[in-house]
């Protein structure tokens, strides 16, 4: 059933809306008057080229179309912002059902935020270590107890109907006052005996003596029989003990004469140390209560960072290993001890890795002969008056690991809570899958076991999805800004997952992103299981695994941009692959292919990092050649990032004076790598961190644009500048909405509104300045371009040409000149950054730039893989070198070298499995990229 626009059009009218969400002639952003039927209860995948319009329809069409039904049916205060809200540009959406969109993007930057808080499991552990968690003393290793007045009333009701029972509590004479005046104090209070050595007597008596008896003084509360099934008396004995409690600060004894004796205390102390009861708030990294103190809650402080301080550990301290000690001044704190350094033994010729522990403390603590680097520190900081110590100090500061805390964020004493021999910081230290284990096997009493029942069953729901999706490596302590965000998706629909919601529609937006072959068939059961538990799931993907798995197929195109925007195809995969003409059925069928290399570069030059053993890599030595594509792969969490981001690319950094960031633990750095003169990480990261930032401004075209109107007859006559026809300043841009086109309306506990601003109707500029034309365009009519369009109406002007040219030829010849970055997908910013080192044409002669792309396949069609690869390759003919981490099988192909990293994730990660080139990869045995390689070359 291939359908296309003609034929879906007559019939869409007579489809029941029970059975199918409608769309009838959309016409958001490139969509061409699209109409399609998507079955209810589906798995459904929308494909595509990248520009295609697959997310103007599930996102700009559907999801909006659901949001705005949704606050539609919220209060007034909501619906005031209605009216301006705008409805997607359609002629009728029906059966949308409640809506849910996971997106790719890492939406907080919150500091605080981690993956238990984001997934709320965190909540529920602290719940479940306030309710019944047991405070073990760090001295004795005993459980701390105390007393209620329930354990005491209890105890007491152990005894027989009728005994004479006698509540007292110790006598604590206050500072300053002698005993006369306390029993003075107790008769005005309404005590009217004590005990004193066990012996009765009345305060008013004792009042009037002229000598008191020496011994231990009590209060006598009262006295009572017991009777078991009088309530008015068990009020009242409890009333007694809460009273013994106050007064006797802590401590309550109770008497059956003849019997028993025995005190009670409501203090919690064991081993001469007073503990915290726990409560919710002290497992709390965001509350002040529960926050580590040194850190305030962040898990790291600012500090020295050693790895700036001493940047080349092959160096030795004579050659100048210890940096801040280079200086013409601050070389005077070196010299003690190059000269001294023979007095004590210390050899200031070997390289720093190889000098001993103790050796490498002497430098920082310093001894008679020399003062060390900390001494060094403090001088600088007490001179932080003058901005040349501030400069110098900020060179040396980096996030470093809080002391206290060991980055678990939380007071120390939280940990001595325990639940089943575990405190809540080695739960959220621990992967997840060994989390999950945990609580699978807990053991727990009967009485516990009703406490927590619930909140276990919470807290597992959301683990096993955690782990389905492919994530069991993550801790729940890791940062949600440092995921990827393909990581950050998956966690996100695992929280939709536990909380079990029925009757939605959920729309994806590739959640395959940084998933191994292997993992995306884990990641599939989990989309059939969201579909089972009866929701519609629409999936924006181009994942050949999923498209084969998904019960419907829509494939938008037939190209991007203008030149897409229409339904190609609809069906499932089996009418695809035989009815199909689109692109995507051309690669799915074989005709097209995305073109490898011919053969393997040749290399003399490579960098090796040694001893990496960072998070969970095991003391690894990995090779990475030059002038080379190299392609680092493994399953998802197998410590690729930790390799190149966590380690690599700081070394290199640091090495080169460009990087701040902290470097993970390797030993040292060798072979070329002092012929590299510069090193880009190219991430998904937003390409500005302003909303007004766009592609033309990232690859400095908008410069030669700006020159060019104000080089109009008109803008001459009126003195515009070619400032003036910048969003970013004042002087031409509405200050309305400073430039931006757009008003955000911040909603309470809902995500905020961007509405199109009222007094420049979207076009960024003052009407004065829209006078300027070129070629009968003005300059809001030039960002309202795609870069398609950009390109022949620029003919002629290379200026302009020259700069937008590498943003059409890595596959963004569909984006809008002017669209805000913080539209851009992960992988669409990550392809201007890449076309912005392309426009560069190779910088300085003889420079040899490393680039590092995480995931550059990230959002791309089969098509737009092939445009991507010839950019790659067309950096490494300038002369540089790239190193991809990256799991698609067509870049892995297409390397020269592959590094694989394995064999699992998390702790049974951080081995390399293989080094060598893609060919001779394939011959590996067990090796799982290997496997799913092979088959991709078949």
């Amino acid at each position: 059933m291939s359908l296309t626009n003609e034929i879906t059009l007559p019939s869409i009218d007579t489809l029941d809306p029970k059975e199918y969400i409608i769309i009838k002639n959309a016409r958001v952003n490139n969509l061409k008057s699209l109409s399609v039927a998507i079955p209810r209860n589906k798995l459904v995948v929308v494909t595509g080229l990248s520009g295609s319009g697959k997310s103007s329809l599930a996102f700009d069409t559907l999801f909006a179309e659901g949001q705005r039904m949704y606050v539609e049916s919220l209060s007034s205060y909501a619906r005031q912002f209605l009216g301006r809200m705008e409805k997607p540009d359609v002629e009728y959406i029906k059966g949308v059902s409640p809506a849910i969109a996971i997106q790719q993007k890492v939406t907080t930057k919150n500091p605080r935020s981690t993956v238990g808080t984001t997934t709320e499991i965190y909540d529920y552990l602290k719940l479940l270590f306030s309710r019944i968690g047991r405070t073990i003393s760090p001295v004795s290793g005993d459980e701390v107890k105390h007393h209620t007045v329930t354990d005491v009333v209890d105890f007491i009701h152990t005894f027989e109907e009728g005994e004479k029972v006698m509540v007292s509590c110790p006598l604590h004479l206050s500072k300053g006052r002698s005993m006369k005046q306390e029993l003075d104090l107790l008769l005005q209070k309404g005590f009217t005996r004590v005990l004193v050595n066990g012996d009765p007597y009345f305060v008013e008596d004792m009042v009037s003596m002229s000598d008191l008896p020496k011994g231990e003084y009590e209060i006598l509360i009262d006295r009572a029989s017991i009777r078991h099934e009088d309530e008015d008396n068990q009020f009242r004995i409890a009333d007694s003990v809460q009273t013994a409690f106050f007064e006797g600060h802590g401590e309550c004894t109770v008497l059956i004469p003849d019997k028993v004796k025995r005190t009670f205390s409501d203090r919690f102390e064991l081993d001469g140390m007073s503990f915290e009861l726990p409560s919710v708030n002290f497992f709390s990294f965001n509350n002040p209560y529960g926050a580590c103190k040194t850190c305030e809650g962040f898990g790291s402080v600012l500090g020295i960072d050693p790895d700036l301080v001493i940047p080349d550990k092959s160096m030795s301290v004579y050659e100048g290993a210890i940096a801040p000690w280079r200086g013409e001044s601050t070389g005077k704190w070196l010299e003690p001890l190059v000269k001294k350094g023979i007095y004590f033994d210390f050899p200031i010729h070997r390289a720093y890795e190889d000098l001993s522990d103790a050796e490498k403390e002497l430098i920082w603590t310093g001894n008679s002969y020399f003062k060390g680097l900390n001494a060094f520190f403090e001088d600088l900081e007490s001179k932080t008056h003058k901005i040349q110590y501030r400069v110098m100090l900020s060179r040396f500061r980096g996030r470093t690991t809080c002391p206290d805390c060991k980055g678990t964020r939380l007071r120390k004493d939280a940990s001595y809570v325990k639940v089943s021999g575990k405190s809540i910081t080695d739960i959220v230290l621990m992967p997840i899958e060994k989390a999950l284990a945990f609580f699978q096997e807990i053991e727990l009493s009967e009485a516990e076991s009703k406490v927590a029942n619930r909140l276990l069953k919470e807290i597992l729901n959301r683990l096993e999805y955690i782990d389905k999706v492919g994530l069991g490596y993550l801790t729940l302590n890791r940062l949600t800004s440092t995921l990827s965000g393909g990581e950050y998706q998956r966690i996100k629909l695992a929280t939709s997952l536990g909380s079990a919601l029925v009757g939605s529609m959920y729309i994806l937006d590739e959640p395959s992103i940084g998933l191994h072959p292997r993992d995306t068939d884990r990641l599939i059961e989990v989309l059939k299981s969201l579909r089972d538990m009866g929701n519609t799931v629409i999936v924006v993907e181009h994942e050949e695994k999923i498209m084969k798995a998904a019960d419907q197929i829509i494939d938008i195109g037939p190209d991007a941009g203008l030149k897409g925007g229409e339904l190609v195809f609809q069906g499932n995969l089996d009418e695809l692959l035989t009815e199909g003409k689109s692109y995507t059925a051309q690669y799915l069928k074989g005709e097209e292919k995305i073109q490898t290399k011919t053969q393997n570069r040749k290399w003399r030059d490579s960098i090796l990092v040694k001893g990496a053993r960072e998070n969970n890599l095991k003391n690894l030595t990995v090779k990475f050649p030059l002038n080379t594509l190299t392609v680092v792969t493994g399953v998802s969490g197998s410590g690729k990032s930790t390799l190149i981001k966590k380690v690599l690319y700081p070394a290199l950094g640091k090495y080169l004076g460009t990087v701040i960031d902290e470097t993970g633990k390797f030993d040292k750095l060798e072979g070329d790598f002092k012929k590299i003169s510069q090193v880009e990480f190219v991430d998904q990261n937003p390409i500005g961190k302003s909303s007004r930032s766009n592609p033309v401004t990232y690859v400095k075209a908008y410069d030669a644009i700006r020159t060019l109107f104000s080089d109009q007859p008109l803008a001459k006559q009126r003195g515009y500048k070619p400032a003036f026809f910048s969003f970013n300043v004042d002087g031409g841009r509405c200050e309305a909405c400073q430039g931006e086109g757009t008003v955000t309306v911040e909603m309470q506990f809902m995500a905020d509104i961007h509405l199109t601003c009222e007094s420049c109707k979207g076009k960024r500029f003052k009407n004065e300045i829209l006078d300027v034309k070129y070629k009968d365009k003005d300059i809001s009519d030039i960002l309202a371009m795609t870069i398609d369009e950009a390109m022949e109406f620029f003919q002629g002007k290379a200026a302009i040409i020259n700069k937008l040219q590498p943003l059409q030829e890595v596959g963004l010849g569909y984006v809008g000149m002017g669209q805000s970055s913080n539209t851009l997908s992960g992988g669409e910013a990550q392809r201007v950054k890449l076309a912005s080192f392309l426009g560069k044409g190779g910088t300085k002669p003889g420079d040899h730039i490393l680039f590092i792309f995480d995931e550059p396949t990230t959002g791309l069609h089969f098509h737009d893989i092939r445009k991507l690869l010839h950019s790659i390759n067309a950096l490494i003919e300038q002369g540089h070198s790239v190193i991809i981490i990256e799991h698609n099988t067509e870049v892995i192909k297409a390397a020269d070298w592959v590094v694989d990293l394995g064999p699992e994730g998390g702790e049974k990660g951080g081995h390399v499995t293989f080094e060598g080139t893609p060919e001779s990869m394939m011959a590996e045995e067990g090796n799982y990229t290997a496997k799913y390689l092979k088959e991709s070359f078949q």
